[in-house]
């Protein structure tokens, strides 16, 4: 999938607005979803800051009972593909439907060929053998990953393109904006490639973004110093500003 399909699918000419909901038990997933699609967002994420993958399991099984048409994406946090995909052709095979798995880590080497990526193609061969259909984005110079010198930025965006549905970075931690010029430098090294960004979106900065196609947003759009709910005006305020904007 290109960025133009992808813009397609979601019905967005600009950034793709995508909340990620840091998970305590359903209740307060199910209310922060409740008010996400009233506000019009495309689609979610879960992430489990607070428990094992083990415990995250249950919740998901009951939020898509729940909620059976929405577009649901997890990040296992500091899980790679390898590890995840299994889970997720698992949960397929039961019944319970993952549109996405956003990995923190996709293990891209800047210093070896498409060919010597050797953790990378274990990567894609999990999601191969899992037969999980859904839609991967992956970690690339990402938040408390191993640190990519900004001279290899290019690369390792390039690299990734052969890994991933979607390239995603973020600044140097979370909540922290990612530079305009690192942004500059993804997207002229993946070309149509969809990308994705996953920390320091504010209602205030996304115009500066207009070259992603993906925004996974959390501390941007959540209460002010709450880590767990979404504050309903700052995520209603993105999305006014990104849909004024359109994909370059």
């Amino acid at each position: 999938m290109n960025r133009t399909e992808f813009h397609r699918q979601f019905n967005s000419p600009g950034p793709v607005v995508m909340p990620v909901i840091h998970v305590l038990d359903v209740e307060q997933t199910s209310r922060n979803i409740d008010l996400a699609v009233e506000a019009g967002v495309a689609g979610v994420f879960l992430i489990n800051h607070d428990f094992s993958v083990d415990e995250f399991l249950p919740i998901v099984r009951a939020v898509r009972h729940q909620y059976p048409s929405l577009w649901m994406g997890l990040n296992f946090l500091a899980v790679t593909g390898e590890r995840a995909f299994p889970i997720l052709g698992e949960l397929e095979r039961e019944g319970v439907r993952i549109d996405a798995y956003w990995a923190d880590d996709a293990c891209i080497d800047e210093a070896a060929s498409v060919e010597e990526q050797t953790v990378a193609n274990r990567i894609q061969q999990a999601l191969n053998d899992s037969g999980w259909k859904g839609f991967y984005l992956g970690g690339t110079c990402f938040k408390k990953q191993r640190e990519v010198h900004p001279k290899d930025y290019a690369v390792s965006a390039s690299l990734a393109t052969h890994f991933m549905d979607a390239v995603c970075t973020s600044g140097v931690a979370t909540g922290q904006e990612a530079g305009a010029d690192k942004i500059e430098i993804f997207r002229k090294a993946i070309g149509e490639h969809v990308l994705a960004l996953a920390s320091g979106i504010t209602p205030e900065n996304a115009s500066v973004y207009a070259d992603v196609d993906c925004f996974m947003v959390a501390t941007g759009i959540n209460i002010t110093n709450d880590f767990y709910n979404i504050d309903k005006q700052k995520l209603e305020q993105l999305l006014s500003n990104t849909r004024a904007m359109k994909h370059n």
